[in-house]
């Protein structure tokens, strides 16, 4: 079989494997585990840890905010492990990037990805994940609003990635920074509307 074939073949399986670990919905399986109802019925019904958050369960919001981190950032190491190469680490991340956002298992209605985001760029250079990260705490703790720390830490992604790498990543930080925001429309309705809950903050 051709390199060539055996290269696409493999970044596919990369791209699969990453959708699929990218649409676990930990905020729902975490939730439903410690007898917290369904969060889809919870604040914002959104499926990360923000919304989590509004249940009162720090220990539930942690954990998912780490484990929907952990998927994104074990997509880009599996990815490696599997084919090498960083193009398939790109790939894999956007994938599971993807998956959050549009889970096969929900109906294709998924999260915002933030928490991904952050993990899958600390797996592809550890300098850019923290400096998204620190960013996206820094705005939190500010504002004491998750989607400001979000657009901010997305809007950032471009900047770091220039400022640490080659650019190699730009256009994976551009494309996941337009998504971030298209999923994050609502919220920005909200906060021109002043209507957008705080952190921590039951929504309605």
């Amino acid at each position: 079989m051709p390199d060539f074939v055996t290269s696409q073949g493999m970044l596919l399986l990369t791209a699969v494997l990453g959708y699929l670990l990218g649409s676990i919905p930990f905020g729902i399986l975490v939730t439903r585990a410690m007898g917290l109802g369904d969060l889809r019925s919870i604040g914002s019904g959104n499926i990360g840890a923000t919304n989590v958050l509004r249940t009162g369960n720090k220990r539930a919001a942690l954990a998912t905010l780490l484990l929907d981190g952990g998927k994104g950032a074990l997509a880009v190491l599996m990815a490696r492990w599997l084919v090498g190469g960083e193009d398939a680490a790109q790939v894999a991340g956007l994938a599971a990037f993807l998956g959050h956002l549009y889970p096969v298992w929900l109906g294709f209605k998924g999260g915002k990805g933030v928490a991904t985001f952050l993990g899958l760029f600390l797996a592809l250079d550890w300098r850019v994940g923290v400096c998204l990260c620190l960013t996206w705490l820094v705005t939190a703790v500010a504002t004491r609003y998750s989607s400001i720390a979000a657009l901010f830490a997305a809007a950032s992604a471009g900047l770091w990635v220039l400022w640490w790498t080659d650019g190699s990543l730009l256009v994976l930080a551009l494309v996941l920074t337009v998504l971030v925001y298209v999923r994050h429309s609502a919220n920005l309705g909200r906060l021109k509307a002043g209507t957008e809950p705080r952190i921590g903050q039951k929504k309605g």
